[in-house]
């Protein structure tokens, strides 16, 4: 498997089949493929991929995940989180980097992470949104979304 950066995924350390379902914390190192169930929480550096038979239904506190399957509950990804044209995501995400494919379900709330905005942030100040402008010369407008869109009238 590789993420659309053309980064590969790492050694495959670990992986629950289809037909097993596991309840409790699951703690890997690399890379952990899930085409069974977890109930309960992931915790890792690496990287989850929840197969097109897997399901979480829980928390995942991971580098990255790949969604094919079913996650309900919560993602926090340090790096980010892909969701595939077969995933379905009911779940809270935190992520500096959300990748959401053409036919893939998500259905809850996406903090785009703070601490990751912090770090970029303290290493060199954005420009003003008038004095920004894009590889073509163009002026850009950078804008943040809080609380979603506001309606007018």
């Amino acid at each position: 498997m590789i993420f659309k950066n053309g980064e590969p995924k790492g050694d495959l350390n670990g992986f629950l089949d289809a037909g097993s379902h596991v309840q409790g914390e699951l703690r890997f190192e690399h890379t952990f493929r899930l085409d069974g169930k977890i109930s309960g929480r992931v915790v890792s550096d690496g990287t989850l991929i929840v197969g097109e038979a897997g399901h979480l239904d829980g928390e995942a506190e991971v580098a990255q995940v790949f969604v094919s399957g079913k996650v309900e509950g919560r993602i926090t990804a340090s790096r980010r989180i892909q969701v595939a044209a077969k995933g379905k995501v009911f779940a809270d995400l935190e992520t500096p980097s959300l990748v959401l494919e053409d036919g893939a379900l998500f259905e809850g709330r996406c903090s785009m992470s703070q601490r990751a905005s912090r770090a970029q942030a303290a290493s060199s100040p954005p420009p003003k949104a008038d004095d920004a402008s894009d590889d073509r010369g163009g002026k850009v407008a950078r804008l943040r979304m809080q609380d979603g869109p506001r309606r007018t009238g």
